[in-house]
């Protein structure tokens, strides 16, 4: 067996295309880019929340699937999966927040006339679209959603 039968990956691939890359490069001026986060604003304070590739790979271990397919579930998605959901998207500017603390700014949340649903619409829709989840007309069409379950509720 010679080196050759060992080789793995695009190494060679990626060689024999630097030139054509070179041609291709977007400016990302050219390319609208995203929110850098989401504001979060519960009792007079402001929470930045992002859901990082790793914070998003801990959330989906957690729950041995895809962070969409917790929130697409029929009807509203359990309180304790969207908090988890929450708490990983807060980890990044907020390091080693515990769960009991998020589920007390969520209370806090209440008591200042939000709800189950606004969480859903206005909290975690929003991180996912930031975080790379969605494009914004995507968002768009999920909150428009929310707002008709809104209604329903």
């Amino acid at each position: 067996m010679d080196n050759k039968e060992l080789d793995f990956g695009l190494d060679e691939e990626a060689v024999e295309n630097t030139e054509e890359t070179k041609e291709k490069v977007v400016s990302l001026e050219e390319k609208k880019a995203r929110k850098p986060w989401f504001d979060w604003d519960v009792g007079g304070r402001t929470y930045k929340l992002i859901l990082s590739t790793t914070n998003i790979m801990k959330v989906e271990e957690k729950y041995r699937t895809n962070i969409v397919n917790l929130i697409s579930v029929d009807g509203l998605p359990r309180l304790s999966v969207m908090l988890t959901i929450v708490q990983a998207a807060m980890l990044e500017y907020q390091h080693g927040i515990r769960s009991d603390k998020v589920t007390a700014i969520y209370e806090q949340y209440l008591r200042e006339g939000g709800s189950q649903t606004d969480l859903l619409s206005d909290v975690i829709i929003p991180v996912m679209s930031v975080s790379g989840f969605f494009t914004e007309t995507q968002a768009a069409v999920m909150e428009s959603k929310m707002d008709g379950m809104d209604a329903l509720i």
